[in-house]
């Protein structure tokens, strides 16, 4: 597939881009700065562009198959609005399959019960969840003829080997057998790839973990 890949400079939008372009997949990574990118690969283009500003990318999403958006913006009100300007832009270009890589701070962990609303939940990292908790309405609340999938990681997710295996949810949050909630980086990207070339998740949250 053709890709368009916002976000390739972050942790996690580094690995998908690999995981990508491990494929064959031919991917246009649009970033603020390409000489963040450092990955060398003739399937590989970088651009410039501004995500809340579609006509510094528009040009990129012609003739593209597929998007990919792993936000990490420092202004969590952002997050939102990038959601909507996405959504409409991707609409505009034709551009069906989406994936929006997600927190999970928004999944339920007992019925009406989120991870965020743990008393627990670390104040630091709020801001930054309840950006994603927004934007996960903006989809929901979408007319866009888009077939978006929010995909949301486990509790915790980091660098770790790439091991092929993981579990898909829905709403709530996945636990292995010891009650730990976790997935590498690497079989996020995994998991979020597979989902986007099948096509099987669309218009909805799910989640990936061990």
């Amino acid at each position: 597939m053709n890709i368009v890949l916002f976000g390739a400079t972050g942790n996690i939008g580094k690995v998908i881009l690999d995981e990508a372009l491990a494929r064959g997949h031919h991917v246009t990574a649009i970033v603020r700065d390409p000489a963040r990118v450092t990955t060398s690969n003739p399937q590989l283009v970088v651009a410039q562009g501004d995500l809340l500003h579609p006509a510094t990318y528009e040009a990129a999403l012609k003739g593209a198959d597929a998007a990919i958006a792993s936000v990490n913006d420092p202004n969590p009100d952002n997050v939102p609005k990038q959601a909507e300007t996405l959504l409409q832009a991707l609409s505009k270009a034709g551009i069906k399959r989406f994936a929006w890589v997600g927190g999970a701070g928004s999944l339920e962990v007992a019925p009406g019960v989120r991870v965020i609303d743990d008393p627990h939940f670390p104040p630091a990292w709020k801001p930054s969840a309840m950006g994603m908790v927004k934007a996960l309405e903006v989809f929901r609340a979408s007319k866009a003829d888009i077939d978006w999938t929010f995909i949301s990681p486990a509790a915790e997710i980091a660098p770790g080997p790439r091991t092929g295996t993981y579990r898909t949810g829905g709403d709530q949050l996945l636990v292995d057998a010891s009650g730990k909630s976790h997935i590498s980086q690497a079989d996020y990207a995994v998991g979020l790839l597979d989902h986007l070339e099948k096509g099987d998740a669309a218009r909805k949250r799910i989640t990936l973990a061990y």
